[in-house]
Parts: C-alpha cells; sequence; structure tokens
C-alpha cells in the first residue's frame, strides 16, 4: 500500500505513475478535497479539519512493506518507527538512521524562525527534485516487494 499525505503534495502523478507500473493501490489522505479517480486502485480519504488528522489517519495505519510519501517530518517519524518505508516529494528517504536528525533540524529551524533569525524560505519544487523522487519510488516499491516476498 502507498499511502500519501495529499495535501499539497507536488508529486500525484509520478505517484500515481509508479504505483501503476508496480500494481501497489495508493491512498490520498488529506483535510480538504481531492480530485476523484476512476483507477479502481485508487482511494481518496477525506479526514476532519483537526490539527494532525490526515497524519493520525497515515500513522495508524501504515506498516512494514508500505510506502509512505510525506513532507512532514513528525509524521515520517511516526511512519518509521512502525516500520514503513518513508519518503519526501523531493526523494528524501526518511529511515531509522536519519529521522533523529531531520527531526532534530527541523526543530532548530523552527526556533530560527520564531526567534527571527530566519525567515524560513523554502527552496522552489525543480524538476530535478522530480526526477529524484521518481528514482526513489522506484527503488521503494522494490524494497516493499522484496519484503513482502
Amino acid at each position: 500500500m502507498i499511502y500519501v499525505d495529499a495535501d499539497a503534495c507536488p508529486v500525484k502523478a509520478e505517484i500515481l505513475k509508479v504505483a501503476e507500473r508496480h500494481n501497489f493501490p495508493v491512498t490520498f489522505v488529506a483535510n480538504s478535497g481531492l480530485r476523484p479517480s476512476r483507477d479502481p486502485m485508487v482511494t481518496n480519504v477525506i479526514v476532519s479539519n483537526g490539527f494532525d488528522a490526515a497524519d493520525d489517519w497515515i500513522a495508524e495505519r501504515c506498516g512494514p512493506a508500505d510506502i509512505v510519501i510525506t513532507a512532514d517530518v513528525p509524521l515520517a517519524g511516526r511512519c518509521v518507527a512502525n516500520g514503513a518505508l518513508v519518503t519526501g516529494p523531493t526523494g528524501r528517504v526518511f529511515d531509522d538512521t536519519n529521522i533523529g536528525m531531520a527531526t532534530a533540524m527541523r526543530d532548530l529551524g523552527a526556533h530560527l524562525r520564531e526567534t527571527g533569525e530566519s525567515k524560513g524560505y523554502n527552496a522552489a519544487f525543480s524538476p530535478r527534485d522530480r526526477s529524484q523522487f521518481l528514482e526513489t519510488m522506484e527503488k521503494l516499491c522494490r524494497r516493499s516487494k522484496a519484503i513482502i516476498s
């Protein structure tokens, strides 16, 4: 199963492309409306507007061999703890070896923004990010299949 933290996810089309190639079902989870899909392998889940409702929904369901796509580092940490294979939309993989540092860097960035030391501008999503994401998704799908076998 592929779970997608779908609010503001810039790689939905790429996820569907790779998922179709590997015959993986996809669940898009969001707080607001999603474009319906005619593909029976795609499910859209709309959760309440409650704080972290989409994150909670995904974290409660993902497990080993599942793939999770999210830019949310705390959600990534919860999913890694459940044994899921996790990547961000830029192709950055989150796992046991780097989730602690990713969390620390996120917290540091939040602190610097709160104190005014940093404006917190993020780099624009680039074609290179999209390409890296596709490569990462392909690798994660293969790893997931190996876990299942």
